[in-house]
């Protein structure tokens, strides 16, 4: 009997780093459900704003330079990574180009979910197979079908 693949999630910068800021908050809940229930998505280029984002002056006084560290750390080593073929990233889907590569990571990864609090992302839900919601859409929706 084969296992059913792990569901992969796009978890877009923004719900990582409130996650990060609040442990108790709806994204960090989101994120222990994707890990309970999945694995969590990267492309190079998910992670690079990520980690360009982590270190942003305004975050210094809620994380220190080894939490921050840390925290990457552990995302970095959970997640499913995916290259991202030329033919996907010459794509362009949504209103600000820069988030484009949310989008571009999930195709890659032939996720079915991208959670996002970004108006520029979640506007384009559905998109074909890919199911675009917020942290708390999402969390509902992963607390109905765990393995889906």
């Amino acid at each position: 009997m084969r296992a059913e693949p792990a569901r992969r999630v796009v978890i877009d910068t923004n719900v990582w780093i409130s996650a990060f800021l609040v442990k108790t908050g709806t994204p960090a809940e989101l994120i222990r459900q994707v890990l309970a229930h999945g694995e969590p998505v990267f492309s190079p280029a998910t992670f690079a704003e990520l980690d360009a984002r982590m270190w942003l002056p305004k975050f210094d006084r809620y994380l220190d330079m080894d939490e921050r560290k840390q925290l990457l750390h552990d995302a970095n080593s959970l997640a499913c990574w995916v290259t991202v073929p030329p033919a996907i990233a010459a794509q362009t889907f949504c209103r600000d180009a820069d988030d484009d590569k949310m989008i571009h990571a999930a195709l890659a990864a032939q996720a079915t979910l991208l959670v996002t609090g970004d108006d520029d992302l979640l506007c384009l839900h559905p998109l074909g197979g890919l199911n675009i919601l917020t942290p708390r859409e999402a969390l509902e929706k992963l607390k109905r079908q765990p393995g889906q």
